[in-house]
């Protein structure tokens, strides 16, 4: 790894493919319902970034593995960092949906 890769962003594609192979996981999208509502991954679940206190009604389990993804990058981090801090194991920054090249689905 070279020091650029360290400013790499995840690619979500990947991560994507690596949350369909795991087994009981959540794909978690925090961004606003209305940013969900114009666009989200097939499955996965919206919870804002401000109400992550929630997380327990759809992840009780804190070796839940989650997959995070926002729309720019930043709220996808600082919800790893909350969850984290929150006794969550399992999370993982996948990237941002503007770069996600499957199906989306609108509401």
């Amino acid at each position: 790894m070279g020091f650029l890769d360290l400013f790499k962003a995840p690619d979500i594609n990947q991560g994507i493919r690596e949350y369909r192979e795991t087994q009981n996981a959540v794909l978690l999208d925090v961004r606003t319902p209305q940013e969900y509502q114009e666009g989200y991954i097939p499955n996965s679940k919206n919870i804002p970034l401000q109400l992550l206190e929630n997380i327990s009604t759809i992840a009780e389990d804190k070796n839940t593995p989650l997959f995070i993804y926002c729309h720019s990058g930043v709220r996808s981090q600082q919800a790893v960092a909350v969850l984290q801090h929150m006794g969550y194991t399992k999370v993982k920054d996948i990237g941002v949906i503007i770069d996600y090249s499957g199906k989306v689905e609108k509401r």
